[in-house]
């Protein structure tokens, strides 16, 4: 039989599905953008959005729209970790920053993931697209690991014995981290290497395959399509260069929008729309190598009216688009402003499935399913936690947002170090009434900051942030104020 499919694109899935049975469930792709601004997309931004993007839009049109959806960190690794594991990851040892590749995988190989459990489930998983979760290169005759100075570029053949494919995934096609972008990668090896301006098209024809070759099969699918642009290099092919009139970066939007638009396509090909859930979000805010200033000076916010950008602790760096489209299930033309994260998908494709995530796994997601039929979130989680590149902790709970930090938290200025030395020790503002968070209510509203501190302390203490008993963070060396604050 025909599969229902959900396509899940850069941030989480949400469903009703009380009434599939184990026959029917849907298949689940979920497309990742990498530092696509929440103001990228042009029916988010409509005031201050250049950037055509008639793919995104058309999506919006026939389905939903989030206001208030997060990555689980304001750059890439971090959210990847949640996305994936249902987990905040600055409870590993991981706590500020990104990974280089050639380490040991971030995610233990005793680890629940998304992959994994829907593969539990019945599902067959895959990834077209980028890791960035760490794997060692390995030589094929001797297995011993390669170290990053020993080579340019991993050699063909390389074997890779904790990617992917040791977390759950049944096929990988991609790579580790921009960086490293002209080394391709399948399953376990090293299969190429190719110039990084061929990545996103083949990425993009990666996803369309996969979609034609598994269409028909008895078996659900989960593809997480996890797309390197437009995140740097910024490169668009010479079919598309030019195309916004805005420079190289906004060209690049416009051609991983057109995957998306591909993807779609495919989707429609196989007789799989009508019943396909579509997600389309990004990994965290637009980067500062876009040439935010220069776009500002023509017309285009990045973040559209929020403050900072990738790498902050401010909502630039972590409030994402989020566009879900189902025709069967969502309302067309739709918004929610119902407060979800990254790590959210674990316990949604959890309820999906009907089965119930495992003890000491996806301890910080809540399933958003009930949003997508007009109901409330049933929560357990007081709130949801930000995190920025040093590390830098605030905490969202209703419209109160609390940032212990006393500037950026991460590169836009002003700094931690550019900050005025009078500035209080942190940040306290009211999102609803200043989403610009232009108005700092710290030293005003004292009774606030300190209920959502002492909410973060309890759920940093407890190593989760859901009901349920007590997990372990993976290190105990979870530094709360990153600015010399006690």
């Amino acid at each position: 039989m025909r599969h229902r499919l959900i396509l899940v694109v850069a941030l989480l899935s949400s469903l009703s599905v009380g009434s599939l049975s184990a026959d029917d469930l849907p298949n689940i792709v979920y497309v990742l953008c990498d530092d696509l601004g929440y103001g990228d997309v042009q029916c988010l931004n409509p005031e201050h959005g250049k950037i055509k993007t008639p793919c995104a839009d058309r999506l919006a049109a026939v389905g939903m729209i989030f206001t208030d959806a997060h990555s689980g960190s304001s750059v890439c690794t971090p959210t990847r970790y949640g996305l994936l594991t249902g987990r905040y990851s600055w409870r590993t040892k991981l706590q500020r920053g990104v990974v280089t590749g050639f380490a040991p995988c971030l995610i233990a190989e005793s680890r629940p993931t998304v992959a994994s459990f829907l593969r539990e489930h019945g599902y067959q998983t895959a990834i077209i697209g980028k890791w960035h979760l760490n794997f060692q290169y390995c030589d094929p005759q001797t297995g011993k690991p390669y170290h990053a100075k020993q080579f340019k570029s991993p050699p063909v053949g390389s074997k890779i014995p904790d990617g992917p494919v040791a977390r759950g995934f049944d096929y990988f096609h991609g790579f580790h981290h921009a960086r490293d972008m002209q080394t391709v990668i399948e399953n376990d090896r090293v299969i190429a290497h190719d110039p990084p301006i061929n990545m996103l098209p083949r990425l993009t024809t990666k996803s369309v395959e996969y979609i034609d070759a598994h269409a028909q099969d008895a078996k659900p699918f989960f593809l997480y399509v996890a797309l390197g642009s437009p995140h740097t290099p910024i490169l668009p092919t010479a079919d598309w260069q030019g195309k916004s009139g805005l420079g190289d970066y906004a060209d690049f939007v416009m051609q991983t929008d057109n995957t998306l638009g591909e993807i779609s396509q495919a989707l429609a090909r196989n007789g799989l729309t009508d019943n396909t859930l579509v997600i389309f979000t990004s990994d965290n805010g637009c980067s500062k190598a876009a040439d935010i200033a220069q776009l500002a000076e023509q017309g285009h916010l990045v973040s559209g009216n929020l403050r900072g950008s990738k790498a902050d602790i401010w909502e630039g760096g972590h409030r994402v688009p989020f566009i879900v489209r189902w025709p069967k299930k969502v309302p067309p033309g739709s918004t929610s402003n119902q407060l979800i994260c990254h790590v959210d998908l674990f316990a949604t494709v959890a309820e999906i499935v009907a089965h119930p995530i495992a003890a000491g796994s996806g301890e910080d997601s809540v399933s958003f399913l009930p949003v997508l039929s007009g109901e409330p979130i049933n929560s357990t989680r007081a709130g949801v936690i930000h995190h920025s590149i040093s590390g830098h902790f605030a905490y969202r709970q209703g419209p109160w947002k609390l940032a212990l930090a006393r500037a950026s938290g991460g590169w836009t200025s002003p700094t931690e170090k550019e900050v005025d030395n009078n500035a209080p020790k942190a940040q306290l503002y009211h999102m609803v009434e200043d989403v610009g968070e232009t108005s700092n209510r710290f030293l005003t509203e004292p009774d606030i900051a300190a209920r959502l501190l002492a909410q973060l302390r309890e759920d940093i203490r407890r190593g989760r942030s859901t009901a349920g008993p007590t997990s372990s963070n993976d290190t105990s060396k979870i530094i709360l104020w990153k600015s010399g604050q006690k």
